[in-house]
């Protein structure tokens, strides 16, 4: 893979584990919408054709000796990148939710803006795919979780498409949350006093396999979100009171 030219070099990167199936299509459309940025894909030890399919499509391979999980994922990406010297990154998810017409957009936004992150919401503008009833409940609820906490409103804190400038890749490659990242992320990049924004992008069913967090898995993961949030709030404001004394 090579090295970036220029500070306004893009990355798109897409985690991915077991998508043989959509990961092809996903590449070709980036490459489609975005014709002279790289794409590289994470592989988590996949044992189906994942690798294959995505090399087919023109994108370069991270293929990781031992699963991760989401976030190890995302990390060994950002940290390649910001190895490399990308200064922007956004990320893609590998089932072919994620429209790639929207990436254009959000580059935009993190360059104007200034901000260290944009998401890309389905819910921004009060209207976007619908989820399950479960998922819907629960991003309600971390909407209220982490409206005092960030100080603004978030729509869509677990989207997975998003988008991060050079400041923010600096904090993520050397520490990054592993489960469930999105949430815990908002929280480091605040306690860091780095800003995001939100983007209205348009959100596809999957279009193959599914979603991790199923209704047997939505109190595990409303529990471990919520003790990361917490663990990450504490941890900087003890950093804060000791830099005051």
């Amino acid at each position: 893979m090579n090295r970036p030219t220029g500070p306004d070099s893009l990355l798109v990167i897409i985690p991915a584990l077991n998508e043989e199936a959509a990961i092809g299509e996903v590449v070709r459309s980036v490459r489609e919408h975005v014709p002279d940025v790289p794409v590289l894909v994470i592989d988590d030890c996949s044992i189906d054709g994942t690798i294959n399919a995505a090399r087919a499509a023109g994108a370069d391979i991270l293929a990781l000796p031992h699963h991760l999980g989401l976030g190890g994922c995302v990390q060994a990406g950002y940290k390649l990148a910001y190895e490399l010297g990308y200064g922007y990154v956004i990320r893609v998810d590998g089932d072919g939710q994620h429209d790639a017409r929207d990436i254009p957009r959000m580059f935009e936004r993190l360059k104007k803006s200034g901000c260290e992150m944009v998401i890309g919401s389905r819910y921004v503008t009060g209207s976007g795919l619908r989820t399950g009833a479960v998922r819907s409940l629960g991003i309600r609820f971390f909407r209220a979780v982490l409206r005092p906490i960030l100080g603004k409103p978030v729509h869509d804190p677990t989207s997975g498409f998003v988008g991060v400038n050079r400041r923010a890749l600096d904090v993520f490659s050397r520490s990054f949350p592993l489960e469930y990242p999105e949430i815990e992320a908002l929280v480091v990049l605040q306690r860091r006093a780095f800003r995001f924004e939100e983007v209205p992008v348009t959100m596809r069913p999957r279009t193959s396999g599914r979603s991790s967090i199923t209704a047997v898995r939505s109190l595990y993961y409303i529990v471990h979100v919520l003790l990361g949030v917490f663990i990450n709030v504490l941890r900087y404001d003890r950093r804060f009171r000791r830099k005051v004394k």
